[in-house]
């Protein structure tokens, strides 16, 4: 039978978690990369206007959170409303507390994406999201039948499409390497009975 998580494992998850992701999207974002889903597009939003990302990324998810409760719940809505939120406020306030005057590219891609791979390990552990563009793929499953990886991954495909029209090749070749390392994390440490404490 899993077990059950403690309140403070799950509060102590969210900054932690969304640190994680913040410090990938704060690397992706300085080596001008970006990553799938809601923070792909605030990010490939960012660098076609010049908008912050931050303010794009939170009113993305914004129209997802009536899904999430029809699909998840109002605990997991909660979690997934302030983990949005926590992400938001970390990469704005970063660049006032470090500042990465240079990044390599390929680092970047790497250390990011294994930073945002280990943040959504843990907050996934909680029952938490960052991100719309799943909710939206399990609604669509469960109302349509649609296969929610193929809807997921059909959405990435096309902000990476995207992508092409706003960024040089390499960056957008590089990009979908930090992607592969983010999912690779994620792929091999989030696995049904693994891990099976629930919140």
């Amino acid at each position: 039978m899993p077990q059950q998580h403690r309140l403070y494992e799950d509060l102590l998850a969210l900054p932690l978690g969304t640190l994680m992701v913040s410090i990938g999207i704060v690397l992706f974002a300085k080596a001008t990369l970006l990553t799938g889903g809601a923070a792909g597009l605030a990010l490939l939003l960012q660098f076609a206007t010049g908008a912050d990302f931050s303010l794009l990324f939170f009113a993305l998810n914004l129209p997802f959170y009536w899904l999430a409760f029809q699909r998840m719940g109002l605990a997991f809505t909660l979690r997934t409303g302030a983990a949005v939120a926590l992400v938001s406020f970390f990469v704005w306030a970063t660049p006032g507390w470090f500042r990465i005057e240079a990044v390599a590219p390929l680092y970047a891609a790497v250390a990011g994406g294994v930073a945002m791979g280990l943040g959504l390990l843990a907050l996934a552990r909680h029952r938490t999201a960052i991100g719309g563009v799943n909710i939206l793929a399990l609604y669509l499953q469960e109302r349509h039948g649609l296969r929610a990886g193929w809807v997921q991954l059909g959405i990435d495909a096309a902000i990476f499409v995207a992508a092409l029209f706003v960024l040089p090749l390499d960056k957008v070749a590089l990009s979908l390497v930090g992607t592969l390392v983010l999912n690779a994390i994620l792929g091999m440490n989030h696995k049904p009975g693994r891990y099976m404490a629930v919140s």
